[in-house]
């Protein structure tokens, strides 16, 4: 096994999209996620080519030789030798990612905790520290709070946007600030450019997760924020049928994760990453859909008799609609709401709706609702879960394509039980 740098493999094939000398063309989110990564290939098809192997072959041992001296020398290849270390599909995905983000590179991983756990253990040793803001994905705050103290690395929460703590909680041996943004499941807003500028102040690497946001929504890197991790499960991919992660930054941060994740094998795999392509082309299309949906059955729910609170950023009431107006352009399609009445009420209104599927998840094509206090916490006693902002009726609600009216009409009659 190699034990040299990883070179992001490169199809070589040459870009027939090349701008002619001296024109710059501005580009939208949506011409790059349709355009970016593209390379042109031997068979000219449109869609980037599936190359399904574990291993390439080479010419003859010359071939080899010339191969590894530029790997060494750390120049691009072209190719790689084996699986683990690059494929074109993949690599095809990753540009559309870092252009997406605005990003120099980025890497896919075969889920969003998968990414999140090897950025984290990239870049924290034994002693060191981290800290998280609170109201993060369940599944972040674990491993940040259970598993990574098992390896000596210790972990401070913080409320979000208490920037005042942030900086008392800062220690010396302090590497890492990680947060989310929109959080799930109350769709805080992060403050990112105070979260940003507070991790240059004290020399420590600022982390987003922006699974909720997408880059149609916000671009973290552009406000200073070092690196972005993403679950492209749910709105990149966008239909349900995948597993991945990414994480997109400056190449300094991502080669040196590029070579961590060859050694533990924190890879994807070609065939997600062709359906990851395919999806992306389609982003923003869905979520300006999601969008504009979502912020009107927040506004709906916000109107309803039988609704006790809304956490969506759209409206007024939400403790974060500042932050939204400067730095945000959408708050993406999950609405978070509690009824009048208790956990059974919550559940007779769950069961009641008609075109919501009851799972997990977001950001699909079918819009999706969950009571978080079941099927996210349901280990945990009840003052447990309310220590936590997870009451009994609490509802999120995952907002699909469909057509708003029908969404709308279906919540109301589903309402109508209470």
């Amino acid at each position: 096994m190699s034990t040299t740098s990883v070179i992001p493999f490169q199809p070589p094939f040459v870009n027939n999209n090349t701008e002619p000398e001296g024109l710059t063309v501005q580009k939208g989110n949506s011409t790059r996620a349709v355009h970016e990564g593209r390379s042109p290939n031997p068979y000219h098809s449109i869609a980037d080519p599936l190359v399904s192997t574990a291993t390439y072959t080479f010419e003859d041992s010359q071939d080899l030789h010339q191969y590894m001296k530029q790997k060494i020398w750390g120049e691009a290849t072209g190719r790689s030798e084996y699986g683990r270390y690059g494929n074109p599909t993949i690599s095809a995905a990753e540009a559309r990612l870092a252009a997406l983000e605005g990003a120099e590179d980025a890497l896919l991983f075969a889920s969003g905790m998968q990414a999140i756990s090897t950025v984290l253990l990239h870049l924290l040793s034994h002693g060191d520290h981290l800290i998280i803001t609170d109201n993060i994905y369940r599944k972040s705050r674990q491993l940040c709070t259970v598993t990574l103290p098992r390896y000596g690395i210790e972990c401070t929460v913080v409320p979000i946007n208490d920037f005042e703590a942030l900086e008392k909680a800062i220690l010396p041996n302090t590497r890492v600030l990680f947060s989310e943004s929109p959080t799930n499941p109350h769709i805080r807003l992060l403050d990112v450019e105070r979260f940003a500028a507070t991790a240059k102040k004290y020399g420590v690497i600022s982390i987003v997760d922006s699974t909720f946001a997408t880059p149609f929504n916000l671009r973290p890197l552009e406000w200073g924020i070092d690196l972005v991790v993403h679950s492209a499960t749910k709105y990149l991919a966008g239909h349900n049928d995948l597993l991945a992660g990414a994480v997109a930054g400056r190449t300094e941060l991502i080669s040196g994760l590029r070579d961590f994740q060859g050694v533990i094998g924190a890879i994807s795999d070609a065939y997600v990453a062709s359906l990851l392509i395919r999806g992306i082309k389609t982003l923003g299309i869905r979520l300006d859909r999601q969008n504009q949906s979502a912020q009107r059955i927040a506004a709906f729910l916000a109107s309803h008799p039988k609704v006790e609170k809304v956490w969506y950023p759209s409206l007024e009431s939400h403790p974060d609609y500042a932050i939204g107006q400067r730095q945000y352009k959408g708050f993406g399609g999950v609405v978070s709401f509690t009824v009048h009445g208790d956990g059974e009420t919550t559940e007779r209104v769950i069961d009641a709706l008609k075109i919501p599927l009851l799972a997990v998840s977001l950001g699909g094509t079918e819009s999706l609702v969950s009571q978080p206090a079941i099927i996210s916490y349901f280990e945990l006693s009840r003052s447990e879960r309310e220590a936590l902002g997870i009451p009994d009726n609490l509802i999120r609600y995952s907002v699909g394509i469909e057509d708003v009216e029908d969404l709308i009409a279906d919540l109301d009659q589903a309402l109508s039980l209470i």
